[in-house]
């Protein structure tokens, strides 16, 4: 334990729970590109308590994302609608002295997609997690959202594509395939017939799957209110296959299985067309978030920004397949 902030945390958390004990092992873990994410241990009423501790970098949010208040709001709103997502615990405070962040449960799972998608101990369940998704982002869509107007933007498919069209625009490197790709869009990516709760990011690196099955969303610092196609296409876009491309959902299943484990837990009817143009802006989308890792690497040489920026080639190859050869 060696981060500053651990004793500022430990006599916040002994302010919240009378009972709490100390904090015994405090490790900051790999994943968690934008915010960081440290596994707690900690002593209350005698017995141990297995806690993570998501907290914004250098404890000073990023303007990018929601605040990680708002979003431990979103979390426990879900939470109590039954979704499945990690109890919160506390929310830091400005008087803490130990940055912004929030305290939650600790649940035990796997995020990495390649060890979901083809490791042995996941095999029984692989055929099931389709279903499974199409069941959480029921939950998630049906959540009230009266309460989270207030904290939340609103931000719909039209709206998405133009912020992308006005990102790729500003690199002035035109690209036939990014070019036919927002054409094929703009008809297509339409206003929402029903504004809802999205999670904004529903993919492999933010689901928590353990060989019983799905145990938590994770990450909602993209979350937002707008249309539930968004994390329907999302999880389908052919990245997050991670070169299982054959089976839409995530490498694991079938479109047809999300939708229909959607519409029996309450979500809307939605046919395989009606998801298909959020399914090419996922692609489009993240070929864009690829040139910008790739401005990035002209300005401060980073291998790991060339490394992801030269992933956009990956989804202009995935474009083309979309649009032209009507794939999925």
């Amino acid at each position: 334990m060696t981060a500053d902030f651990i004793p500022s945390l430990s006599k916040a958390l002994a302010r919240a729970w009378p009972d709490f004990g100390q904090i015994t092992d405090a490790v900051r873990l790999s994943g968690g590109a934008s915010q960081e994410t440290w596994a707690i241990d900690a002593e209350v009423a005698g017995t141990a308590e297995r806690l993570i501790l998501r907290r914004a970098p250098g404890g000073h949010s990023s303007p990018t994302a929601v605040p990680l208040a708002t979003e431990a709001v979103v979390i426990e709103t879900v939470r109590e609608a039954g979704a499945k997502v990690p109890r919160v615990r506390y929310v830091l405070k400005g008087e803490d002295g130990a940055g912004q962040g929030y305290v939650m449960d600790r649940l035990e799972g796997e995020t990495i997609a390649r060890k979901i998608l083809r490791e042995a101990e996941f095999a029984s369940i692989r055929p099931r997690l389709a279903a499974a998704c199409g069941q959480e982002l029921a939950r998630i869509h049906k959540v009230r959202t009266q309460s989270l107007s207030a904290v939340l933007t609103t931000v719909d498919g039209p709206t998405q594509l133009a912020r992308y069209r006005a990102i790729y625009d500003s690199y002035d490197h035109p690209d036939p395939v990014f070019e036919m790709a927002f054409r094929w869009l703009e008809p297509r990516l339409k206003p929402p017939a029903q504004i809802t709760l999205v999670h904004g990011d529903f993919r492999h690196g933010n689901l928590l799957i353990s060989p019983e099955g799905l145990e938590a969303v994770l990450d909602w610092e993209l979350t937002h209110l707008g249309d539930p196609l968004e994390d329907l296409g999302w999880i389908c876009t052919r990245s997050w296959r991670f070169g299982v491309t054959a089976r839409p959902v995530g490498g694991f299943g079938e479109l047809s299985e999300l939708l229909r484990a959607y519409a029996d837990h309450g979500g809307r009817a939605f046919t395989i067309e009606d998801v298909k143009p959020w399914i090419v802006y996922g692609s489009l989308k993240w070929g864009v978030m690829c040139m910008t890792m790739y401005q990035g690497f002209r300005s401060d040489g980073s291998v790991e920004r060339a490394t992801i920026g030269r992933r956009a080639s990956e989804t202009q190859w995935d474009l083309v397949r979309m649009i032209l050869n009507g794939e999925l």
